[in-house]
Formats: C-alpha cells, sequence, structure tokens
C-alpha cells in the first residue's frame, strides 16, 4: 500500500517534460527508439518504483527484470526510511548545530554559534584565520561562506552581516589532505559513507566519493561528481556529474581518478560506524567525512540519504538492494 501510495504522489507530482527530455536522452544513447525508452520507463516506475532520473542513472535499459530487481531506487528508498528512521529524531542530523553538539568528538574541527558577544567571535576568527559561515538549516551547499581573516574593522562587518543572515554556525576551515587537494584543490572532497545499525553493530553498506568540478562544494547540485570506491578506499569506477557526462581523469586538474586511493579510508569507515552507534532512532545514515593530515572529520550526516549505484556499463553487477536486505532484517 506504502508503495502505491508513492507511485500515485510521483505521478501527480511528474514532470513530463523534463521525463520526455530524458526519454529522449536515453534513446540516443542507448540506440532504442523513443517509444520503447518511454513506456519502459513507465513500466520501470511502476514495478520497481525507479523514476525516469532512476531509469537514466542506474541505466535500467542495459539491464534485465532480475537484475533491475536488485537495484536500489528511490521509492525502496524511501521505504527504508521509512522503516528505519524516527522522523521525531531527524532534527538532531539536520539542525547543524544540534549535530555539532551531539557529534562534536567526530568533528575534528572547532566550532562556535554566533551570538550576541561581537568579541567571542572575532577572537575566534583571529585564531583560525579561514573560517566558513553556514546556515542551521542549509541544504546542498547553500547558505556557505567562507571568510579569511584581515583585520578587526573587517571582522566586524562581517560579523554583523553574519547575524543578519542567519549564518550562525561558524567553523574553522577544514585544511583538506594534501593528496586530495591533487584530485581538486577548490572544494572540501567529501567521502559519502553510509551506514545501518541494528541496535547491536553498525555496518558500512556503501562508499561514494563526491569531487568539486568548477566550484567551491563537491555538491552534485553545484556542478560537483561522484565517483564509487572499493572496502579498501580505492576509487573504482570514472566519475558521473549530474548530466551524465563521466571522467576517468578530473576536466580541471588532469588528475587520474580510477584507482587513486583515498586517504584514512579504514579511519574513515570506524569513524562513522562509532557515530553511528550514537543514533539508534536513526539507523540508516548517510554521512560525510573530509578527509585531513591528521585523519577523518566527520562534516554532517543525512537523515535521508540519498541513492548512489555504480552503472552496470561501468560495472555489470547487482546493485544495492541484496546487501541491504543481508543486514536490514
Amino acid at each position: 500500500m506504502k508503495k502505491l501510495k508513492y507511485i500515485i504522489y510521483c505521478i501527480r507530482r511528474l514532470d513530463y517534460k523534463n521525463m520526455i527530455r530524458t526519454a529522449k536522452k536515453v534513446s540516443k544513447k542507448s540506440h532504442k527508439p523513443f517509444i520503447y525508452i518511454f513506456l519502459d520507463m513507465l513500466y520501470c516506475g511502476f514495478v520497481y518504483g525507479a523514476g525516469y532520473y532512476d531509469y537514466q542513472e542506474f541505466e535500467f535499459y542495459l539491464l534485465n527484470r532480475k537484475e533491475r530487481k536488485t537495484y536500489l531506487t528511490r521509492a525502496k528508498n524511501n521505504a527504508i526510511v521509512s522503516k528505519y528512521n524516527n522522523k521525531e529524531y531527524f532534527y538532531i542530523l539536520d539542525d547543524k548545530i544540534t549535530f555539532n553538539k551531539k557529534f562534536k568528538k567526530y568533528l575534528g574541527r572547532d566550532y562556535m554559534i554566533i551570538d550576541d558577544n561581537e568579541e567571542d567571535f572575532i577572537n575566534f576568527f583571529k585564531m583560525h584565520k579561514d573560517i566558513i559561515a553556514k546556515l542551521v538549516d542549509g541544504e546542498g551547499g547553500k547558505g556557505i561562506e567562507k571568510f579569511t581573516y584581515k583585520n578587526v574593522k573587517e571582522a566586524k562587518i562581517i560579523y554583523k552581516d553574519l547575524l543578519d543572515k542567519k549564518e550562525i554556525l561558524v567553523e574553522e576551515c577544514i585544511k583538506q589532505h594534501s593528496d586530495i587537494n591533487k584530485l581538486y584543490p577548490k572544494s572540501v572532497n567529501t567521502l559519502r559513507l553510509f551506514t545501518f545499525f541494528d541496535g547491536k553493530k553498525a555496518t558500512m553498506l556503501n562508499s561514494v566519493f563526491k569531487l568539486g568540478n568548477g566550484g567551491v562544494t563537491d555538491n552534485f547540485s553545484s556542478n560537483g561528481m561522484y565517483c564509487f570506491t572499493d572496502d579498501s578506499g580505492k576509487i573504482i569506477t570514472p566519475a558521473i556529474d549530474r548530466d551524465d557526462n563521466t571522467y576517468d581523469t578530473h576536466p580541471m586538474t588532469k588528475e587520474k581518478i580510477i584507482g587513486y586511493n583515498i586517504p584514512y579510508f579504514k579511519e574513515a569507515c570506524e569513524l562513522v560506524c562509532k557515530a553511528a552507534k550514537e543514533m539508534k532512532e536513526v539507523k540508516y545514515i548517510g554521512w560525510d567525512v573530509a578527509i585531513g593530515e591528521k585523519g577523518p572529520m566527520i562534516i554532517e550526516g543525512n537523515s535521508f540519504p540519498g541513492v548512489f549505484q555504480i552503472k552496470p556499463s561501468f560495472i555489470r553487477n547487482k546493485g544495492l538492494m541484496p546487501k541491504y536486505q543481508k543486514y536490514m532484517k
């Protein structure tokens, strides 16, 4: 019943123009007739809960029925969140101040909340030199600004401006590992690590590495890219952007992406598994983790993790559902 309700909800909100545009794009890429792709999209939506974006991103046009069943679609992901994540506790992850307070020992960086004490802010700014200011409930890299300390006069102006814009969470800038800077230095490039906590054991389910590409964040919505790692932290796929372009090497730095080994990967996995055990009410979490020179640092946790899976044209294997079902009893 929940699946049917979700499908009806999606049908009502469906952007048919974009669906047709996507079907034409897939038709051209797959060399299959548009009408076949369009009807197959509709079929996959009803049978597998795969929207047209899922269909394109996870290349359902390459998969048979048995293979399609193994893929985690957005409808299936929503069902998992609904079953295992208590909405009453989402605020702990969604509110950045609450999150920082609860997971302070996993952050690996200093932070403060701007209040009416201008002097505290200036002292914090002087001490760390480079800071990041955030909206408490900002998403997708929005409401984030970086500042470098110059003098007290300018710091006072910045302080008042941040208060006006309600960017009241201020953090010490993350100093990214020098090896990761070689891949792309203009943004903090992060791991998205997915965990499931069954009440006793926290398990890593999936590992994605996100990279900036021209912008100052690695968010997909801000022209970022993502790729996948194996269990050792080695990147095993090309990077993909939101327009479905793929890259074996970074288009700006020309550094090779496939085969790159992420520093402190094992430690990052251990860190998020420890953090996951502190959220028994939200069992399925997607953690964003930065890698500094001295180790991993958790940036945030997502109560509604996104859906990331390896394209079958990269590696022809099963989707994530068999692994998820193994741990989600």
